[in-house]
């Protein structure tokens, strides 16, 4: 009996993060392509959770369910505290925070105004 590969492609695996974000309640999820930008990750995703529990919910479900697919997260930050937990699966790096840390930080406008500066320098 063989056993049964479980690799998945980048988009399945994009995807089945969307799937676990959602099943535990997150809200604007943003998906960024980022592999023009760094060569670190090829996806960052931002979600919000309505507090530092469910942030921690939100992050251990992703782990859980992308596991569960056979990809195993390179690494986890942020879950004793829960204000923003990273989950990094390495092509895709996920980051959950509460509302008031995610305005904060803005990581949406801090990349795109990387990719506007990247794209106009190109130019």
């Amino acid at each position: 009996m063989q056993p049964i590969d479980k690799t998945i492609s980048l988009e399945e695996m994009k995807l089945a993060v969307v799937d676990a974000l959602e099943d535990i309640k997150a809200f604007d999820i943003t998906v960024m392509d980022v592999h023009k930008l760094t060569t670190l990750t090829s996806y960052m995703i931002v979600a919000s959770g309505n507090s530092t529990r469910q942030c921690k919910a939100i992050a251990d479900n992703v782990r859980e369910k992308l596991k569960e697919k056979g990809v195993d997260a390179r690494g986890i930050e942020g879950e004793k505290d829960g204000e923003w937990v990273l989950v990094d699966l390495d092509e895709i790096v996920i980051h959950v925070m509460v509302p008031a840390t995610r305005a904060y930080y803005n990581l949406e406008q801090l990349w795109s105004e990387s990719q506007s500066r990247r794209a106009a320098s190109a130019a």
